[in-house]
């Protein structure tokens, strides 16, 4: 965030562990009672479902630990290191779409809000929100993370970027905080990155979309970035970089474990693995003990053994062809309005709308 910003930036505490974060514009830009940047974060009730969640993951067979984890401001970081190696596809692919499409997607939705979920350091963001400007639409960008210090890098950025905009950051996973949305004019949902795939289809990623779906109104659109099914070679280079920054990713979700529950998992003495799943039409991620450990986690009050060779599963990405997208889109209540991909068929976005309930 800039000194600027930094300057600007106060903070107030509400009721239940919320807090709001407003950065106020220079004069003439906006008025106090608008800032530019706003910024909530539930912090207490969200550490409490984070354990409670973290708990229940721990002692499922195989072990879990939840995928949002991955996401503190160090793993952030590495994630858009990650976005720029050779073998990761799925962010040009979908950024090269973007490129090709925002235009049109927004002369044929009118959209004058941009909400995203999982929004990250919003580098594909950026294309949609220039062509909302280009078309004099620009209002707000309301971006959904669980990485606060990525959120207000993110809103000082795009406020300087774009004269006009604001921006209204939620600060928690996006399962929690689609009930915070604040009410507006048209807007597109955006759930870019193939974050879709890191829920179950059968169950978590119908039940989010229509968690999705009962914030919108009519006339609102819905973006869907989508990963596609693909040869296994492609898929398994994309999550085992000759470099090894996933390798790190993946291993840096122990370090926020320890700083959540006051565990004491070593990450030096687990190893990565990725792998297709065929079956389950999923990469599956995971970490592999290489010593027999025993583990306290404090916040838990829970010890837990953990064998050689003992995998914990930290994220899964499921990838979808276009009847599997359809069908979870009708799932979750959408209509499928437009299919975009690119030519060798890697990624897709889908824009839907609410489908008429019967």
């Amino acid at each position: 965030m800039s000194e600027r910003a930094r300057r600007a930036a106060r903070e107030t505490r509400a009721d239940g562990g919320d807090e709001e974060r407003g950065a106020s514009a220079p004069a003439g830009e906006a008025t106090a009672a608008a800032p530019r940047i706003t910024i909530e974060s539930r912090r207490a009730p969200q550490r409490e479902r984070d354990l409670a969640e973290l708990r229940q993951a721990l002692l499922r067979t195989p072990r879990e630990i939840p995928s949002k984890h991955l996401y503190d401001e160090r793993g952030s970081q590495l994630f858009e290191r990650i976005c720029e190696l050779p073998e990761y596809y799925q962010t040009r692919t979908e950024k090269a779409l973007l490129d090709r499409n925002a235009d049109r997607i927004v002369a044929q939705t009118r959209i004058r809000e941009l909400v995203e979920i999982g929004s990250g350091a919003a580098t594909k963001t950026r294309v949609l929100l220039r062509a909302m400007e280009r078309q004099g639409l620009l209002a707000r960008y309301l971006p959904i993370d669980v990485d606060v210090a990525m959120l207000e890098r993110v809103a000082a950025e795009l406020t300087s970027e774009f004269p006009g905009l604001r921006v209204h950051g939620i600060g928690a996973d996006f399962d929690h905080s689609l009930e915070r949305l604040p009410r507006g004019p048209r807007r597109l949902v955006a759930f870019l990155g193939s974050t879709i795939g890191n829920l179950r289809p059968r169950d978590e990623a119908p039940e989010l979309l229509r968690s999705i779906r009962s914030r919108m109104r009519a006339g609102d659109r819905f973006l869907l970035g989508v990963d596609l099914i693909k040869d296994r070679v492609r898929l398994e280079a994309a999550y085992n970089d000759a470099s090894g920054v996933t390798a790190e990713f993946n291993r840096n979700i122990l370090e926020v474990v320890n700083r959540l529950a006051g565990a004491d998992f070593d990450p030096g003495a687990f190893r990565h693995l990725a792998f297709w799943d065929e079956r389950n039409a999923w990469m599956d991620i995971r970490l592999v003990a290489g010593s027999a450990q025993r583990v306290h986690l404090r916040a838990l009050d829970l010890e837990i053994e953990i064998a050689r060779g003992e995998e914990i599963r930290t994220e899964i990405s499921a990838k979808y062809d276009r009847p599997g997208a359809e069908a979870l889109l009708a799932a979750g209540g959408f209509a499928l309005e437009e299919w975009m991909t690119d030519d060798e068929s890697l990624f897709a976005l889908a824009l839907a709308r609410r489908a008429r309930q019967a």
